[in-house]
This record gives structure tokens, sequence and C-alpha cells, in this order.
């Protein structure tokens, strides 16, 4: 059967092209502009990760005997959680708002909730205020993870699509990184104006980037949408050879509108569904949260010798280095191998982790393995960042069909939220019930049940194009391979 190009009544399409790949007919494209308007917008990211990271160095000190606003452990809970919150409120209509306003003005427009939720923070004369202004800062990082990987997706050749893709994930963490270090140098008070300037950066940097062609001319704004293409192309680039496809492309998909729950009907939408809200699920429940939010603690219950917050900035390092290794292997070795190694190793991590708890509740002497709790998450960080860290914010810009990507983007990044918040708010309650052995035997089995879903239902996208990917979700044969997912 043909392909189907429909959308969803009100909603743009986000497929560059259809057919083949990014290539320029007269001149060779330049990756220059592609790289550096995506550093450009992944500044946007990292002002998000400083708002993950935030609470790390904070809330002990929030919960101190010295602090000015002391925070329970329960009103502490909650000033981390309430983050996760906003942020399924923030990437539910975010897909749906860039279509309307376009990708650079809804992504610039988030700049404004992270800047009262900092501002609030350093101001803060009560627990509500906190509250309130983790909630706004989650608003503005759940719109941030549903646009920014949309608009990266729209600006990148097919050859480079997997690198750029990645750039989300890496600037991320060291978003977090910034905040660790910080915090373990400057006074809590200073963190929230030290974290918050980046956001003004962000907005002179991104500024002057151009808005996807795409979208420019699914608006009718063809002149526009030539100088974008040329301005992340390159002059010496043929741009009306891509541009006539990408015309060609909206026009059938006009063609063809259909509602989002007819689009949901199709084999290829179903799969490409399946596929964003699994990934989004193994991410959560690979327990990288826990990990990340409760470092500190993890090493100080393990009785490692080693300074919580040092620690942490190790977890943070570790992270930003893996980042940057798989950015230079998704486009080389592919998304599923990756994957797969990413999921392994992760539950061979929680399971040594786990037994380490195990000896250390039941009595035994654990000096002599007193590093294994650090080395055990340092490698846990790694080899997460490889796969399950940076591969599901991209895919769904990936495999997602045009009719729906908007309103699926925005559902996957809400469903990773929502786990976020569920995860970390029942990690304590599971902790106490079950005690750390068994908890993080339990993610370690989660993450074998991922491993099996990459391997026999998640495909993989390196090096095709955004309709190849389409037409093998469709069950089609591609000049690529063939179909390997079992649905």
């Amino acid at each position: 059967m043909p392909l189907e190009m429909s959308k969803m009544d009100g909603e743009e399409s986000h497929i560059p092209m259809v057919g083949g790949n990014h290539q320029p007919s007269n001149g060779e494209s330049s990756k220059t502009p592609q790289y550096l308007y995506t550093l450009a917008v992944t500044i946007g990211v990292f002002c998000g990760g400083a708002v993950i990271g935030w609470s790390s160095p904070a809330l002990p000190e929030l919960q101190s005997a010295n602090s000015t606003i002391p925070l329970t452990p329960n009103q502490g809970s909650w000033v981390g959680s309430l983050l996760a919150i906003g942020s399924f409120i923030g990437a539910l209509p975010a897909g749906s708002v860039a279509d309307l306003l376009g990708r650079k003005l809804t992504i610039m427009s988030m700049s404004a909730p992270l800047m009262i939720s900092w501002i609030m923070i350093h101001f803060a004369t009560s627990v509500n205020i906190f509250y309130v202004a983790r909630l706004l800062g989650g608003i503005g990082l759940g719109a941030i993870c549903t646009t920014v990987p949309m608009y990266i997706s729209e600006i990148a050749e097919d050859s480079i699509r997997g690198a750029l893709g990645s750039a989300f994930q890496l600037m991320l963490v060291v978003g977090i990184l910034y905040a660790y270090v910080l915090g373990a140098i400057v006074h809590y008070t200073m963190l929230p104006l030290l974290c918050g300037i980046v956001n003004i950066l962000f907005l002179i940097v991104f500024f002057r980037a151009p808005e996807s062609p795409l979208w420019l001319l699914k608006k009718d704004r063809r002149k526009q949408a030539e100088e974008s293409l040329r301005r992340l192309r390159g002059e010496k680039y043929d741009i009306y050879r891509e541009l006539h496809a990408m015309e060609k492309e909206i026009a059938n998909q006009n063609s063809q509108k259909v509602p989002f729950t007819r689009a949901l009907s199709k084999r290829s939408s179903i799969l490409a569904m399946v596929i964003c809200l699994g990934m989004m699920f193994f991410q959560q429940m690979s327990g990288i949260n826990i990990v990340v939010f409760f470092a500190g603690s993890i090493f100080k219950d393990a009785g490692s010798s080693l300074d919580p917050a040092v620690a942490t900035i190790f977890v943070g390092m570790s992270q930003v280095v893996s980042t940057i290794i798989a950015a230079s292997l998704i486009d080389r070795l592919g998304r599923k191998i990756l994957l797969q190694i990413s999921a392994t190793a992760m539950a061979l991590c929680l399971v040594v982790l786990g037994y380490y708890f195990h000896l250390k509740t039941s009595g035994s002497d654990v000096s002599s393995i007193g590093t294994v709790p650090l080395v055990s998450v340092i490698v846990y960080i790694l080899l997460f960042a490889v796969g399950f860290g940076p591969i599901p914010w991209m895919i769904s810009g990936e495999v997602l069909p045009p009719e729906i990507k908007a309103t699926g983007t925005g559902i996957a990044v809400a469903t990773n939220w929502s786990l976020a918040f569920t995860v970390t708010k029942s990690f304590q309650p599971l902790l106490d019930a079950v005690g750390p052995a068994i908890t993080y035997w339990i993610f370690a089995c989660l993450n074998v049940f991922s491993f099996f879903f990459v391997t026999f239902v998640v495909i993989e996208t390196k090096g095709k194009s955004l309709a190849q990917v389409q037409e093998e979700l469709s069950g089609k044969r591609t000049k690529v391979g063939k179909t390997n997912a079992l649905v």
C-alpha cells in the first residue's frame, strides 16, 4: 500500500522531505551552520539542566539547621518532585503551540518561566514560594524538552541528525553539572542568580538563529524559508530542490487531513507511538532519576568516605563525558545496539549495587569493597548516557509520522515527566519497605525488560531518511533494510 502522509487537523508537519536524504544537487552543503544553530538552541536545554541539578546541592542546605527557610524532608521531597509535575503540564501543549507560533518563538518564550522561577527562588520567604517556583521551572523545562528536539530534527541533514539530536542530552547533563559544581562552591542563595543569568545568554545567542524552514513553508512564507535553508546549508548549496520536495510533501499532507484519532489507526502511527512511549517508560524505569537525584544519599548510605557533593560532581562529569562519546557513535553504530548495550550495562550495575547493600545490611564487612557503590554508579551513568540518555529524546523526531508528531511528542514527553515524578516520589517508600538491595534489583529487572523491548519492538533509524523510516513502520522493505519490529 502507498505510504500515507496525512495530518491532524490544525497540526503542522515536521517531516523535512519525502524520500531520500538531504543531498545537494549542485554544491556540497555546509554542516557548520547546523552545528552552530544546534549549539545555540541547546543553550536553552542547558538552562533546563540547571533547573534539574539545582535540587541536589540546594536541598541539603535548605534542610539544614542554618537554613533561613528550614524545610522538612517531606517538603524537600515536594520541592524536588514538583519540577516533574510542571514539566508534565508544560510538555502537553508545547507541540501545538510550536505549530501555531513557530519553533523559534516558542522555544525563546520558555525562558520566561525559567527566569521567573529563579527570581522566586532567590527571593523566597516561604516553602510555598519554592513550590510555585519549581512548578514554573518545570513548565518551561517540559516545553523545552518537547520543542527543541523538534527544531533540531527539522534543521538537520539525515547524515548528522543523530549527532545533532544527541546534543540535547549533552547540554542537559552539562547544565546539571553546572548546578552541581556551583552548588559545591557558592552559597545556595547565589545559585539561582548564577543559573538564571544563562537564560539571558540563551536569548541573545538564539535570537539570530533561523526559524525552521519547514514551518515557514507550512505558513506560506516561502521567501523566508529560502533564507532559512540557505543559512542552514550554506551559500553553495542548491536549496531549491529541497524546497520543492518540502512543498510537494506539504501539499500531499494537506490533501489528506484526518483527525488525530483516525491517524492513529494506521500501523505506522501505532508502532511509532508504542516506540516513543516505550522508550520514555524504560528511560525512567531504568532508575536514572533515582541515581541522579539521590546520588549523595546513595554514597552516604553506602558508607563512602567521599564527600557527597564531590561524589555528585563525579556523577555529573561522567554524564557529560559519556554523552559526548554517544554523539560520535549514534550515527556510526546505530540506535539499537547502543540501547541494548546501555540496558545490559545498567542492569549489571544495579545488580552489583544491590548486592553491595545486601552484604552491608546483612552485617558483612564491606570495608574492602567500599568503592563499589561509586564505581557502579559512575559506570551506570556512563552507559545510560550512551544509549537511554539521548536516544529516547531524539526518537520521536525520527519515527512519529507528520500528522501526529506535535501531539505525539507532547504526549511522550509528558509521559516521561509523569513517570519521573512517580519514580522519585515512590523511591523512599520503596526503600523503606523492601530495603536498598531489593529496590535496586527491581530496577535491574526493568532494565532487562527494556533490552527485550529494544530488540523486538524498536526499529533502527541510522542512515535512513524520515520518509524511509515511515515506510519501515508501515511494514515495507526499504533500501536500507527490511523491518525488524515485531508489532
